[in-house]
């Protein structure tokens, strides 16, 4: 992190402008078409292009909007290292939702399906991650009074929190998440790698995030949508129009999901 980090995440809150005691102890980041969910909850939108230091996302699916109530926090769209941001830009979200009170994160993302028992459409809970970026957000000099130097990573998600999405959904299957920097999808040769080192998911995004809420003391609960089963599974081309669709159609479950974690945490 920049030197200077703590003052731009100041100076999002203070663009927010926000009324009265707000402070959200739950949000919730949305991946590619899986915007139904910002729909369902109430609170005030406030486009990124509002929040000082947030750069506009670019990615088809991706709105773009934060959506506060006194509850409950919502990311429609995220910002991707792929898109030519730095990494503290793809990370300012997480510190900006910290510094809102959030103690508890759901991060949903769109990802391509490496285990051959997933199925297109299907949520799977993530189990764990393997970053494969080529990059961490907490990089540089460490300030102590956001987070531990050397921040234990064992449990970033949650099992308590798997454990109440199971009660919720007990057919959910979990799965290990690995994260490349795209924005090029994965040839089938790294599929098998990735199959090799023991990732169901890919995808290009949420790693650096989670690592940035672990640091942060947050409770993460990750779901990714499996929009596509990924190069060499099947005989089909990848398509991001695709990806946005099955998105979109995965969205009711994921919503009834999230709405009911929402009233357990």
């Amino acid at each position: 992190m920049l030197k200077d980090y703590k003052k731009r995440v100041k100076k999002s809150f203070k663009s927010l402008n926000l009324k009265g005691n707000i402070s959200p102890k739950t949000a919730i980041i949305l991946g590619s078409g899986l915007s139904a969910v910002k729909d369902s909850i109430d609170g005030t939108e406030i486009p990124f292009s509002k929040i000082k230091g947030f750069p506009a996302p670019t990615v088809k699916g991706h709105s773009g909007i934060l959506k506060i109530s006194d509850k409950v926090v919502v990311c429609a769209g995220r910002i991707h290292y792929y898109e030519g941001h730095s990494i503290d830009d793809v990370v300012l979200p997480i510190f900006l939702l910290s510094r809102l009170g959030v103690k508890n994160l759901i991060i949903t993302n769109a990802a391509g399906g490496i285990n051959p028992t997933y199925a297109a459409g299907e949520l799977v809970l993530i189990s764990d991650h393997i970053n494969l970026t080529g990059c961490n957000p907490l990089i540089g000099i460490n300030d102590d009074s956001l987070g531990p130097r050397f921040p234990d990573m064992s449990e970033c998600y949650s099992k308590k929190l798997i454990e109440k999405a199971l009660s919720i959904k007990p057919d959910l299957k979990q799965g290990v998440y690995a994260g490349l920097k795209g924005p090029s999808y994965e040839t089938p040769a790294e599929v098998r790698m990735l199959q090799t080192i023991g990732a169901d998911l890919v995808g290009m995004s949420t790693v650096n995030e989670v690592i940035a809420a672990s640091y942060l003391g947050m409770n993460v609960i990750g779901i990714s949508c499996v929009t596509n089963l990924a190069a060499g599974v099947t005989d089909e081309r990848l398509d991001h129009a695709e990806v946005v669709e099955a998105g979109k159609k995965a969205g009711k479950e994921l919503t009834e999901l999230i709405l009911k974690l929402l009233a357990e945490i």
